[in-house]
């Protein structure tokens, strides 16, 4: 029987929609580890997940079998139902309802997991939507401003 051999890592994005409650700092961590298990729980591999208080990146290696899509859909559904049941400054947290997907070759991995691991310094220094754009554009993924970073 013929054997399918992939490894497909992803890094993935998404912001808290505007109108919603950032998270805390003191969630935070827990908010990674949550959103960690839960892409392990659909079969793909998490490598790491950072972020700051408006938005999440994760590292993913996928499975085989596995969608981005649904991936994403039960990372962002998921952390949110739970988010919602530590504090009632959550009631109205939501997600945004896209995100941004990128592949990454083995040779960056390293460069993105360190980069990932440094997004609180990063981000003393860059705002959130300005490293979106600059990442889609390094990508070179064709974008539309107006919507690309609303919700």
């Amino acid at each position: 029987m013929p054997q399918s051999l992939c490894k497909i890592y992803l890094h993935v994005i998404f912001h808290v929609k505007t109108t919603s409650p950032t998270i805390m700092t003191e969630h935070l961590e827990q908010m990674h580890k949550y959103i960690g298990g839960l892409v392990n729980s659909t079969g793909c591999h998490i490598l790491c997940v950072g972020g700051t208080e408006n938005h999440v990146h994760a590292l993913i290696i996928f499975s085989k079998t596995e969608t981005v899509a649904h991936v994403v859909e039960e990372m962002k559904r998921n952390s949110s139902r739970w988010i919602k049941t530590l504090s009632p400054k959550y009631e109205r947290f939501a997600w945004q309802g896209g995100y941004a997907a990128f592949s990454v070759s083995q040779s960056n991995v390293d460069a993105v997991i360190a980069y990932i691991g440094n997004q609180e310094e990063h981000h003393k220094t860059q705002k959130y939507q300005d490293e979106y754009l600059r990442l889609l554009e390094l990508h070179k993924i064709d974008y539309d401003e107006r919507y690309v970073l609303s919700d």
